[in-house]
């Protein structure tokens, strides 16, 4: 029996609570983990790169643990939550944000292994994350995030497969925290733009074909925003437990709530556009001379 407002309406902090992050080695999980920390709570850091979160949890000192795991290894990610709750006494907080973006490639040209790598991580990665914390999360009547991407809104031309995975990762924390919410749990989707990130510069910056893709979204979709402000903005969501985070807002907010009109739109102009029909070709090329 829930006592006084429902869970999704009391504020969240995360003083004294044990927080769980996934790709916290670097960019948004590292700099998430840096916040949770400052306001209190302990952390698990959990990454493939085990020398990243060593560093990353020598830096915190205390209240942090560093576990080294693969998110698509789903048997690891159960030993990562057993570590975990026998080492702080329990779990509080989940935010699945692991993820990897594949070389550009249409459905026509990319690899098999390239498709299932990125779904591995990206989509069942948050699955094999999530499902082994779900008692714990019950148990504390706590919070999970799934960080999706503005992606899942918008048309996947060159990059399906990551704008699938995220699509995906929209749908299982909608279910979830749907689920969540008859034991006092909650559950929230965290949404970006573009992100400055080490991913970011590899994908968009440091290939032709990724600044021609980063060329074709107009302003203020194309904005920027730092891995800080991304972290600040999950931050701040989980403390109101809030079924969604979208960040940078502007632009990002109203393509969400107006998606269903607007993909019709867009998925037309697209189709009809000459640039990226040059896009598609260059890409292809690319793979097939």
């Amino acid at each position: 029996m829930t006592i006084g407002a429902p869970p999704g309406r009391r504020p969240y902090h995360v003083n004294g609570k044990v927080a769980l992050i996934t790709g916290a080695a670097q960019g948004i999980g590292r700099e998430l983990a840096n916040i949770l920390h400052a306001r209190g709570a302990s952390v698990a850091l959990v990454d493939i790169d085990g020398e990243g979160i060593a560093a990353a949890a020598a830096a915190l000192g205390s209240r942090a643990l560093p576990l080294a795991a693969d998110v698509a290894d789903r048997e690891a990610m159960r030993r990562v939550i057993t570590e975990t709750v026998d080492h702080f006494g329990c779990l509080n907080l989940v935010v699945a944000n692991a993820g990897v973006v594949p070389r550009p490639a249409t459905l026509r040209t990319i690899d098999g292994r390239d498709f299932d790598r990125v779904i591995d991580i990206n989509l069942t990665g948050v699955f094999n994350t999530v499902r082994p914390a779900i008692d714990h999360i019950v148990t504390a009547r706590g919070h999970v995030v799934v960080v999706s991407s503005c992606a899942a809104f918008a048309p996947g031309m060159a990059g399906a497969p990551y704008m699938i995975s995220k699509a995906g990762v929209e749908q299982l924390g909608r279910a979830l925290r749907v689920e969540l919410s008859p034991f006092g749990a909650t559950a929230g989707v965290a949404y970006f733009g573009i992100v400055d990130t080490a991913m970011t510069h590899d994908t968009l910056d440091g290939d032709e074909l990724g600044r021609a893709l980063d060329e074709l979204l107009p302003w203020p979709l194309s904005r920027r925003i730092t891995a800080a402000q991304a972290a600040h903005a999950v931050a701040d969501g989980i403390e109101q437990r809030a079924p969604r985070t979208i960040a940078p807002a502007k632009g990002w907010n109203a393509y969400a709530l107006l998606r269903g009109a607007v993909n019709v739109v867009l998925d037309t102009r697209l189709t009809r556009d000459p640039r990226v029909h040059d896009l598609v070709r260059a890409v292809e090329a690319r793979v097939r001379p």
